[in-house]
């Protein structure tokens, strides 16, 4: 499996005890629906691009989207150690299937965003998971154009013709465009207090 094949399930935050266990982030809305997964795939070493198969003995929910991990191969805190900091991930094709009006992120990358107002804007590039929110990122008019994912701006993504559907609130773009040149009042207070200074 590649990594072009495959989901980044969460990452290796650090060891547990001294019996190979680890302590994993996942990247999921409900760790519920992965406590029966059989393997997870280790890009060693990092950067690499090779994924490598570890079959899981036990996955254990701890707080929030934290789990225990043990993988069957992994005996000792010391070969645990390997693996912290290291990403997890999972074919695509074992993703939950979504709503209609539901998508996968990665699943949109590349498609042309369609703003209900003025029509085709540009290409969908990445999305920023930030811990307050998820940001999409647009290239619209050479810029990197940033949209908050929320159900109120972003509507749904068309498979057929590759088009992911928004409504952006007014002035969103020219904030982009149109960088805010400083206001003639604090360019006047400067050039005051200079003056006051010579």
């Amino acid at each position: 499996m590649t990594l072009d094949e495959s989901y980044e399930l969460g990452y290796v935050v650090k060891t547990h005890g001294l019996r190979g266990q680890m302590v994993a982030e996942l990247d999921v809305d409900d760790v519920a629906d992965y406590l029966d997964v059989e393997e997870v795939f280790v890009e060693r070493p990092a950067g690499s691009g090779k994924l490598h198969r570890f079959e899981v003995e036990r996955l254990t929910p701890q707080n929030g989207t934290r789990v225990l991990l043990k993988l069957k191969t992994v005996e000792r805190i010391e070969d645990a150690e390997l693996f912290r900091g290291l990403k997890l991930f999972r074919p695509l094709e074992d993703l939950p299937e979504l709503a209609d009006d539901q998508f996968y992120f990665h699943e949109v990358v590349g498609y042309t965003v369609v703003d209900a107002n003025l029509g085709q804007l540009g290409t969908v590039e990445t999305f920023y998971e930030l811990p307050e929110q998820v940001l999409l990122a647009m290239r619209y008019q050479g810029q990197e154009v940033l949209i908050p994912v929320v159900d109120e701006l972003v509507q749904h993504a068309d498979e057929d013709t590759k088009e992911l559907h928004v409504t952006l609130p007014a002035g969103l773009l020219d904030i982009y465009l149109n960088p805010t040149a400083p206001d003639e009042d604090d360019a006047e207070d400067t050039g005051a207090d200079k003056a006051d200074e010579a």
